[in-house]
């Protein structure tokens, strides 16, 4: 179990300000269309399933399964790596934390978790559920 690396802070840009912002207050968004109800990840102003301008960011459940995962043994300090299939169907490139990554498993349980930056917002990481 390794947690103790720095996480470098996020690029905060015009479209993702919205979910650092969220963030900040210990919320999980995602973007989603309100023209074809469909929520998508990255953020982006335009759908990338109906090309519709009409983004809002909805809270999300916090929950999600393992769609892969690489755990980094030779970096100074581990960590694992992952893609994340969200409850609202996207899939997320996040990190597994607060575990043991010899337990983790691909189509395992996890929830959202924030893990301060070293000077800006948190971000976003998953821990077994």
């Amino acid at each position: 179990m390794a947690d103790a690396r720095k996480i470098p802070s996020p690029v905060v840009t015009t479209e993702t300000q919205p979910f650092w912002n969220a963030a900040r207050e210990g919320r999980f968004v995602v973007p989603t269309c309100t023209a074809c109800g469909r929520a998508h990840w990255y953020p982006r102003a335009v759908c990338p399933f109906c090309a519709e301008g009409k983004i809002e960011w909805r809270d999300a459940a916090g929950k999600g399964a393992i769609y892969t995962f690489s755990i980094m043994r030779r970096a100074k300090e581990p960590y694992t790596i992952a893609y994340v299939t969200l409850a609202e169907g996207p899939t997320m490139l996040t990190n597994i934390v607060d575990c043991d990554f010899d337990d983790l498993a691909i189509g395992q349980p996890v929830a959202v978790v924030f893990k301060e930056t070293e000077s800006g917002p948190p971000v976003p990481m998953f821990r077994p559920a």
